[in-house]
C-alpha cells in the first residue's frame, strides 16, 4: 500500500483504486481507467518560493493559466520545481504525485471545473489511480475550487 492509500484509508474518503499498465498519453490513461479524459486529473506541483509549494488539480485536457493562479494567490511569480525537487517536495515521482500522503500537507487548488465529478488521480505508484468524489476530495484536503486553466493548446 502507498502512503496515498493509506492516507486516503484514514481520511475516510471513498475511493476505489484502479490499477492499470503503463500508459503514454491522457487518452490512454483514460481508457485504461475507464473514464472520460476531464476525468484524468494532473495533480501539479508549483513553488511560490523556497520550500512553499501547492497542488494544483488540473483537469484531463486542460493545462494551468498560470495568469489566473498568479491572480488567486496574489503574486508576480509562480515556477514548477523540476522532477527532482518534486520528488523532494512531495515524496512521490512525476507521474505518480497526488495530494494525498504527501510528505507535507500543501495547500490544494482544484480548478472548478472537477466540480461535482467522479475524478482520478495518481495513487504514489506508476499504474496505480485511485477514483474519489472531487467535491468530497477538494474538502476533505481544505482545498480551493477556482477557475485556474485554459483548455489544452492543439499541437
Amino acid at each position: 500500500m502507498t502512503a496515498a492509500l493509506d492516507a486516503l484509508t484514514a481520511a475516510g474518503l471513498d475511493h476505489r483504486v484502479i490499477r492499470h499498465g503503463p500508459v503514454r498519453s491522457l487518452a490512454e490513461a483514460a481508457a485504461a481507467r475507464g473514464v472520460e479524459v476531464p476525468d484524468v486529473v494532473k495533480t501539479i506541483v508549483v513553488r511560490r518560493g523556497p520550500d512553499d509549494y501547492l497542488f494544483v488539480l488540473v483537469p484531463g485536457g486542460r493545462v494551468i493559466s498560470w495568469p489566473k493562479l498568479r491572480a488567486l494567490l496574489g503574486v508576480s511569480r509562480l515556477s514548477m520545481p523540476d522532477a527532482a525537487e518534486a520528488k523532494e517536495a512531495t515524496g512521490y515521482e512525476r507521474g505518480t504525485i497526488t495530494p494525498y500522503g504527501s510528505r507535507r500537507p500543501w495547500p490544494v487548488i482544484a480548478d472548478e471545473r472537477l466540480r461535482g465529478r467522479e475524478i482520478t488521480l495518481g495513487a504514489g505508484e506508476h499504474g496505480t489511480a485511485v477514483a474519489v468524489d472531487a467535491d468530497a476530495s477538494v474538502s476533505g484536503l481544505a482545498g480551493t475550487w477556482s477557475d485556474v486553466t485554459d483548455p489544452e493548446p492543439v499541437p
